[in-house]
């Protein structure tokens, strides 16, 4: 599968932005979809997923409440609508797939087969 990442921008402070993910080359029909994030200096983060089929979501910590994940299946595609950004949001979101995810995995970065390229996220105080 390949994953094709798109939203991303800059935004003042307690703005909204939303990505997203879309999946094409295979039906994703069964694994789950969503974002990491990798900022200046930083090791790539876990922010949010969403199980196919099903809907279960997961979140990070630091976004939960602001930040929600949802999908189209017809569409192949996940959303990240992330509200109430704050400057420690910047950084580049990477869209994932993985197929095979247990739920102790879900944060993992090897646990996912597939990556988009990434879109950069700004928030300016």
């Amino acid at each position: 599968v390949q994953l094709q990442a798109s939203g991303g921008g800059l935004v003042q402070a307690g703005g909204s932005l939303r990505l997203s993910c879309a999946a094409s080359g295979r039906t994703f029909s069964n694994g789950v979809m969503g974002w990491f994030r990798q900022a200046p200096g930083k090791e790539r983060e876990f922010v949010a997923v969403i199980r196919w089929p099903g809907g279960n979501t997961y979140y990070a910590d630091s976004v939960k409440g602001r930040f929600a994940i949802s999908r189209d299946s017809a569409k192949n595609t996940a959303y990240l609508q992330m509200n109430s950004l704050k400057p420690e949001d910047t950084a580049v979101y990477y869209c994932a797939a993985g197929y095979s995810v247990i739920l102790s995995m879900i944060k993992h970065i090897r646990a996912y087969d597939a990556w988009g390229q990434g879109t950069q996220v700004t928030v300016s105080s």
